[in-house]
């Protein structure tokens, strides 16, 4: 199945986290917290602006993001957990 979002909506595959700290302990599934990184699928066309012209987005598909921690929608998609947001979710792409 394809899917494509669309207006300013970005579909993102979050990064999975370390299993270890530093330190080397291991972190049981029960103790981690969700990633707020992750890697932009793809994304819709953009949003319009007042005068109904198509705004096109800052990030494109393969762009690494850091998003809020409550951020966007979680749903699986051809057996795979992804996070549809609005662009404005996003803080920044990682260089």
């Amino acid at each position: 199945m394809t899917f494509r979002p669309l207006h300013d909506r970005v579909v993102v595959r979050r990064v999975d986290s370390e299993e270890k700290t530093a330190g080397g302990i291991i972190i049981p599934d029960t103790a981690k917290e969700k990633p707020q990184e992750g890697e932009v699928v793809s994304v819709g066309p953009g949003a319009r602006d007042d005068s109904g012209k198509v705004v096109a987005l800052d990030v494109k598909a393969g762009d690494r993001v850091l998003f809020g921690k409550w951020s966007g929608t979680e749903v699986k998609i051809d057996g795979e957990d992804l996070l549809i947001m609005k662009e404005t979710d996003i803080m920044g792409v990682l260089a």
